[in-house]
């Protein structure tokens, strides 16, 4: 089956199912002789870990990566990498009335239309559980970007309509990570706990927006004319569970300026190399970095299930009731900022090895 592996320079192939016995993911493309740091990857595992808090599902799972090859006394050998996570709380029972029932706004039709079976524990490989081999990937993909000076942060930018205000050149991990919902804004962030927590109580999910920067990113980065750095930055967080749209620096609201006050004019710059007095363009113009730091958003919708009754159809195209059971977030923005980010290095590194390898 297509579809399950990303990257040109840097490919990596995840595996396994939402209830089955393990997840995993193969990385091909990493650098011999990176000092990979497993403490590092195990960080980012933990932002993406469930069971965190009242704000994400009650699944637990360790989520603690098994390396199987790649590696020789802690340095990698330029071989395929591959982590292995162990399903410890999968609990499949109360999927079990959904073998002949589609739920609302999930995968359940769309993947027995495609495939014409499908895996209902939990939702399979249309699970967000999928994205613990991402983190990881991209998590290795960070260390590799970082002996390049490049960093990338997100951050809870919105939930539902409570905004942040958060300035990207100066926002840090620690900053996100100072609050459970990943929002830096402190004046923000309780009331989009809040607003989360009104959302589970009422049986109710809520969705919202993550803003990214990758800084430090030189400039040179992307290829004309179908693998933009923008347009694969596109795709990367397209892809992930519940993510429904993508605008790169000003994006939509780019749109209510004239050129001559959206334009990013060329002034010099203190490392010999020109900057934009702005980056609307958000660190890409022509789909090739100029040196700026690549601003992007992502936008999640609300959480599929929702813990009350709604009107569906079972596989004879029957009308039936349905009232989901299981464990689920009631938002998916904290935990996204690891997938944003994990995604947002993947995407660069691959670039940044393209530019290393081609004149």
């Amino acid at each position: 089956m297509a579809g399950n592996s990303f990257g040109r320079r840097f490919v990596v192939t995840t595996f396994g199912e939402s209830h089955g016995p393990a997840l995993g993911v193969v990385i091909d493309g990493v650098p011999p002789g990176l000092a990979l740091d497993l403490d590092g990857i195990a960080a980012d595992l933990a932002r993406r870990r469930p069971g965190q808090g009242p704000l994400t599902t009650p699944r637990r799972e360790e989520d603690a990566a098994e390396l199987l090859s790649g590696v020789f006394e802690g340095r990698t050998l330029g071989t395929p990498i591959a982590f292995l996570f162990h399903n410890h709380d999968a609990r499949s029972e109360p999927y079990a009335a959904l073998q002949d029932v589609y739920r609302p706004s999930h995968a359940d039709y769309t993947w027995e239309a495609r495939f014409g079976v499908r895996d209902w524990r939990g939702g399979g490989r249309a699970s967000a559980r999928e994205t613990v081999g991402r983190v990881a990937a991209g998590a290795v993909a960070r260390q590799v970007l970082s002996g390049a000076g490049i960093e990338v942060v997100a951050w809870v930018d919105r939930v539902a309509d409570v905004s942040a205000c958060v300035d990207p050149q100066n926002v840090t991990r620690a900053s996100v990570d100072a609050f459970a919902v990943r929002c830096p804004d402190s004046a923000a962030a309780p009331k989009m706990e809040a607003e989360i927590l009104d959302a589970r109580s009422a049986g109710d999910t809520v969705g919202g927006v993550i803003r990214c920067v990758a800084r430090g990113v030189p400039p040179g980065l992307g290829s004309p004319v179908f693998d933009k750095l923008e347009a694969d930055l596109a795709k990367a967080m397209l892809s992930l569970p519940a993510a429904k749209g993508f605008e790169s620096g000003s994006g939509y609201a780019g749109t209510r300026l004239r050129g001559s006050a959206h334009n990013d004019a060329f002034i010099p710059g203190p490392d010999g190399r020109p900057r934009t007095s702005t980056n609307r363009s958000g660190g890409v113009q022509g789909g090739i970095t100029n040196g700026m730091p690549v601003e992007f958003s992502v936008a999640f919708k609300p959480v599929a299930t929702i813990f009350s009754e709604q009107d569906t159809v079972n596989r004879a195209n029957e009308a039936v009731k349905l009232a989901p059971k299981g464990r689920h977030d009631p938002c998916v923005l904290p935990r996204a900022v690891a997938l944003v980010e994990a995604m947002a290095c993947l995407v660069i590194v691959d670039h940044w090895l393209d530019r290393l390898q081609t004149p």
